[in-house]
C-alpha cells in the first residue's frame, strides 16, 4: 500500500538523516536537480543572471526553453554563456518553440519551421547542450477543427528536415507534451517516426491534466525516450461538469504519488535531470468530461487511461492555500505585478526546497 502524502512527508523527513549516513536511500537519489527559465519569467533575467540564479540554489542544470532567454545569439556571447556554465558547474539543456507551421502557436516572423528548429539546435550546442526542447503547438490546435493527426504529420516532416544538423551536432532534439497538444501516445508516435536516433522526448507533468491523462500515464509511455523534463504538480478535483485541474508548487499537489513516480523515473530515464517548471498563479480549468461535445476532441482515448484519470479527480482535492491569480480581468496596480513577480520565486524556491530535502533529489547541494 503506498504511503499517503502526510504519512510520506514524515518518513522522509525521518529518512533525510538516515540518508545522509547512508542507511537509506530517498526516491530521487541521483536524479540532477535544475529549473525551467519560464519558472521566473517576470525577473526577465537573461542566460548569465539565470546561470547565477540557478549556481546560487547550488543546482545541477538548467532549461534555457526560449530563445529570449539569451541576451544575443552572437557566437562571441554563447561562447561566453558556454564558459560561464561551466565555471559555475551548471549544465544546459536548450530549448526553442513551436516547430509546427499549422499550429496557432506558430510565430511565423521567426521565419519557416525548419529554420527555427535549426537555429535552435546550433544554439543549443554553442551553449554546452546536449538537448533542445521543442513543442508541436496547444489545445487550440487540438480543438480547432482538424485532426490531431494533421499536426503530428507537419511537425514529423519538420524534425525530419533537421536530422542531419542534429546529429552532426550531437544535439537531440526533446518534443514536450505541451499544453494540452497531444497525449503521450500520441507524442510518443511522432518520436518513433521521425527518428529515436535523434528525437526523444521532454516529459511535462502538468499538462497530462489537460488532455484527461494520469501523469504515471505519461511517464511509462514516454519514459524510455525522456532526454530532458518539465516536472511540476497540480491538484485535480471533482466538479459537477467533470473535473477542475489547476497547477500548484511541488508538494500541494495531488496528482502525483512521487515515490512511485520516481521509481519508474530511476528506472526509465534517470540520466534526465528533473527540470521544475513551476507555473503557479492561475486558476483552476474545468475539464468537462460529462459533456458529450469535449469527447470530439478526444475520439481515440483509451477508456483504461480515462479510468486512471477519473480515479485521479475521484480522489482528489483543491488547493486550499493562498494564491495570487495572474490570469485575472483589468488593469493590475504595480503592487499586484510585484506580488505575482515574487511569487514566482518563493513558489520555485519552495519547490526545491520539496525536491531536495523531501524527495532527495539533487547532487551538488548534497555535497556542498
Amino acid at each position: 500500500m503506498s504511503l499517503g502524502r502526510r504519512e510520506f512527508l514524515a518518513a522522509a523527513l525521518g529518512g533525510a538523516a538516515a540518508s545522509a549516513s547512508g542507511q537509506q536511500r530517498l526516491p530521487g537519489d541521483g536524479i540532477r536537480l535544475g529549473f525551467d527559465s519560464y519558472s521566473v519569467r517576470a525577473f526577465r533575467w537573461k542566460d548569465i543572471q539565470l546561470l547565477d540564479y540557478a549556481a546560487g540554489l547550488k543546482l545541477d542544470a538548467i532549461q534555457f526553453s526560449s530563445m529570449d532567454d539569451y541576451h544575443s545569439l552572437d557566437p562571441a556571447h554563447l561562447r561566453k554563456v558556454k564558459e560561464h556554465a561551466e565555471r559555475v558547474g551548471i549544465a544546459i539543456d536548450g530549448g526553442t518553440g513551436c516547430i509546427c507551421p499549422i499550429s496557432k502557436s506558430f510565430s511565423a516572423k521567426d521565419g519557416p519551421a525548419t529554420e527555427v528548429l535549426i537555429r535552435g539546435i546550433k544554439t543549443a550546442r554553442a551553449v554546452g547542450a546536449s538537448s533542445m526542447r521543442c513543442f508541436m503547438g496547444s489545445k487550440d490546435d487540438r480543438r480547432s477543427g482538424r485532426p490531431i493527426e494533421e499536426f503530428m504529420d507537419s511537425t514529423i516532416k519538420t524534425l525530419r528536415s533537421a536530422k542531419t544538423q542534429a546529429q552532426d551536432l550531437g544535439v537531440r532534439i526533446a518534443l514536450e507534451n505541451h499544453a494540452g497538444d497531444m497525449r503521450a501516445s500520441e507524442v510518443k508516435t511522432i518520436i518513433t517516426e521521425a527518428g529515436t536516433d535523434f528525437v526523444g522526448a521532454c516529459l511535462d507533468t502538468g499538462n497530462p491534466m489537460w488532455v484527461m491523462e494520469d501523469p504515471q500515464v505519461t511517464l511509462e509511455t514516454l519514459g524510455p525516450y525522456v532526454v530532458t523534463t518539465h516536472v511540476r504538480d497540480s491538484v485535480i478535483f471533482e466538479v459537477p461538469r467533470g473535473a477542475a485541474a489547476q497547477w500548484v508548487a511541488l508538494g500541494d499537489g495531488c496528482s502525483i504519488d512521487f515515490p512511485r513516480f520516481l521509481a519508474l523515473y530511476q528506472e526509465l530515464c534517470p540520466k534526465a535531470v528533473m527540470q521544475l517548471e513551476i507555473i503557479t498563479g492561475r486558476p483552476p480549468e474545468t475539464l468537462p468530461y460529462y459533456e458529450a461535445a469535449f469527447w470530439k476532441f478526444f475520439p481515440k482515448m483509451p477508456a483504461a487511461e480515462f479510468a486512471r484519470f477519473a480515479a485521479l479527480a475521484k480522489n482528489g482535492h483543491a488547493f486550499m492555500g493562498s494564491m495570487v491569480i495572474e490570469d485575472s480581468p483589468g488593469e493590475k496596480p504595480p503592487e499586484f505585478r510585484t506580488a505575482l513577480k515574487e511569487q514566482q520565486r518563493f513558489d520555485l524556491e519552495r519547490s526545491f526546497e520539496y525536491a531536495k530535502k523531501i524527495l532527495g533529489v539533487g547532487v551538488r547541494w548534497k555535497n556542498s
